[in-house]
């Protein structure tokens, strides 16, 4: 069960529902379905193929206390005004959620179906103890007395049922204690639950809401029913059951992502002109004039050279702080951004679909794993080119930074996840997994990786360095570190915020993101907008005479995540939380995000410049 409120999804039975008989089985499930907080067990409900059932009775269960004032209420409902849904699955479809009133039926592709509701008038919490179960299937062509399931949607209702139990009932049984497969005699049934009927009815709205007809109370002793209603669809073919679900039936259509990509394509049309524009002919009459032999009255006048060949003995200098920390954050940005490449590439061609549970979490870890030996190459070539001396600390601090500081906030979630008793909580088995990916595959191929890296050769410059270096004159204002991060990811921040609500809705609000087409050519905007936008400051930064680039360079292209962070608190307004739990895990996992956000943009920007500054100062003439 999943809430909107909360964030916090809880296992099924942790509610007093009817059990199985011989009690609830846990489906085998693979590391991203853990990961991810799912559980799926098995349910009491029982369907035969093509066979309707009507007014199937479950079981009889205690749900707890009647709501009163000054009283704790029940655990159901508590869960009710949480707003918590069920997230029921039939030859792993997951339910869609019918909603009826007096004049419309609405259908939902996500979320699954509310476990109740809170009446507008008595603002008392209400129990769907009825489940329509509507199931669609398609004959197999080559065998016709097969069928395939392929929808599978649930409209829930709340019928308040008198019956009288069977004379073994138990009437003293404790609260969530169910009693399973109990039948009951209805005193009041509603037609499609009267067995006397001789042809009866499926259930409806307007059976369930005829005059004299009560909702049930999310209390007390309350018998559970069903119906299967069974119908075959000759148009919708197995191999496109799940097409509805991943476009959420159109509820957003195509043309909101083409808009996102035309605004961003018009950013990075602005920025490229922009770039032609200033660098393009301010670099070809700076190579001009740099390269150009000095006349005789030029020399007798000692013209006094300018611009950002004055620096061509110090733009090379490593960084002035920490060119250890410098290494390890561009070896983690690649091994971040490799990452997210494959992993949109491998979605993008259909290899990670969300009918296959997990897949999308495992390949993200699995590929991260293996992509330590780019962090620990990365790594080492930078550092040796700083003439670092510390190798073995920097290759360590590669292999245990940003891993450590993930798994450190993954357990304190896992421990608000145990206190609140979440399903998110991961088991130990999980862990150990973890840690073995971690410590047995992944700083192995740092190191591996770090091995290579150091027996290349440095990064040769064009330029040499001297050993004085040149003083910095007073910069402007605009130049400085805030202004440059601040504009410096407004822009890429802006050419991807339309997705990355999107992205929010799937992680946060159980929806489905299946557009990893828009997805690529959103991120590959993103990677051009942030390179260009930093190469842009660094120009400008080298004509101001101000050769510490390197640090400048990397935080302007990684502040995309800083505004990715901030937007962050202006979504999470939508998801109506107001719990401890809630805001630790919520701003615990985005600020996870924003920073291998930072570090990836930041490992371009820092990239794109060392690539502009190498072209330039190896296009000129140097005494």
């Amino acid at each position: 069960m999943t809430s909107q409120k909360t964030l916090l999804p809880v296992d099924y039975y942790r509610l007093p529902f009817c059990q199985p008989e011989g009690g609830p089985k846990m489906d085998h499930e693979n590391l991203g379905e853990f990961l991810a907080g799912d559980r799926i067990e098995t349910s009491p409900y029982r369907l035969n193929m093509k066979v309707d059932m009507f007014c199937e009775q479950v079981c009889i269960t205690n749900l707890g206390r009647g709501e009163q004032k000054g009283v704790a209420p029940n655990k159901m409902v508590r869960a009710i005004r949480k707003n918590y849904h069920n997230n029921w699955i039939v030859d792993n479809i997951p339910a869609a959620s019918k909603v009826e009133d007096d004049t419309t039926v609405t259908t939902r592709y996500w979320q699954g179906f509310p476990v109740g509701f809170v009446a507008s008038d008595t603002k008392k919490a209400y129990v769907h103890n009825h489940i329509n179960i509507e199931i669609q299937y398609h004959s197999v062509e080559t065998e016709p007395d097969k069928a395939r399931v392929v929808r599978f949607t649930v409209e829930p209702f709340s019928i308040k049922h008198d019956f009288e139990a069977s004379a073994d009932d138990d009437d003293d049984k404790a609260e969530g204690e169910a009693k399973p497969y109990k039948v009951a005699d209805i005193q009041n049934p509603i037609e499609s639950c009267n067995s006397r009927v001789a042809n009866r009815e499926h259930t409806r709205y307007e059976m369930v809401y005829a005059r004299g007809r009560e909702p049930q109370p999310a209390s007390g002793r309350v018998l559970f029913t069903y119906d299967v209603i069974w119908s075959e669809n000759k148009q919708l073919h197995w191999a496109s059951r799940w097409d509805v679900y991943l476009s959420m039936d159109n509820a957003i259509p195509a043309k909101v992502h083409w808009l996102s990509i035309a605004n961003s394509l018009v950013i990075v049309v602005v920025l490229t002109a922009m770039i032609a524009a200033i660098l393009v002919r301010n670099l070809r009459r700076d190579f001009n004039r740099y390269n150009r032999l000095a006349t005789d009255e030029e020399k007798a006048e000692d013209m006094e050279e300018f611009g950002w060949k004055l620096v061509h003995a110090d733009v090379f200098r490593p960084p002035s702080f920490s060119p250890l920390l410098m290494s390890v954050c561009c070896g983690t940005g690649a091994q971040l951004l490799c990452m997210a490449v494959l992993t949109i590439l491998f979605s993008a061609m259909g290899f990670l679909s969300p009918s296959n549970r997990g897949a999308l979490i495992m390949a993200q870890l699995l590929l991260y794993v293996l992509l330590g030996s780019v962090a620990g190459y990365v790594t080492a070539r930078l550092y040796k080119t700083f003439k670092g001396k510390s190798w073995q600390k920097a290759t360590a601090c590669v292999a245990f930074g940003f891993p450590g500081i993930t798994f450190g906030l993954f357990v304190i979630m896992n421990i608000v996840a145990l206190t609140q008793g979440s399903s998110d909580a991961v088991p130990p088995l999980t862990m150990f997994v973890l840690l073995f990916l971690w410590f047995g595959i992944s700083t192995p191929l740092v190191f591996f990786g770090a091995y290579f890296g150091y027996r290349q050769e440095a990064v040769e410059f064009p330029v040499n360095t001297s050993s004085i270096p040149r003083q910095i004159p007073d910069q402007p204002w605009f130049m400085g570190l805030p202004f440059t991060m601040a504009v410096g990811g407004i822009l890429p921040f802006g050419a991807c915020f339309v997705e990355l609500y999107f992205i929010l809705a799937s992680v946060w609000m159980d929806q489905y993101y299946y557009v990893f087409a828009f997805l690529m050519l959103v991120f590959a905007i993103l990677v051009i907008t942030a390179a260009e936008i930093t190469v842009l400051f660094n120009y400008f930064q080298l004509c101001g005479e101000n050769y510490h680039w390197w640090w400048r360079s990397f935080s302007a292209g990684g502040s995309t995540g800083i505004y990715v962070f901030l937007y962050s608190f202006v979504y999470f307004k939508q998801l109506e939380a107001n719990s401890f739990a809630t805001y630790v895990l919520y701003f615990g996992y985005m600020g996870l995000a924003s920073l291998a956000l930072f570090l990836m943009t930041g490992f371009v920007g820092l990239t794109t410049c060392l690539w502009f500054n190498k072209t330039i100062f190896g296009s000129i003439k140097i005494d």
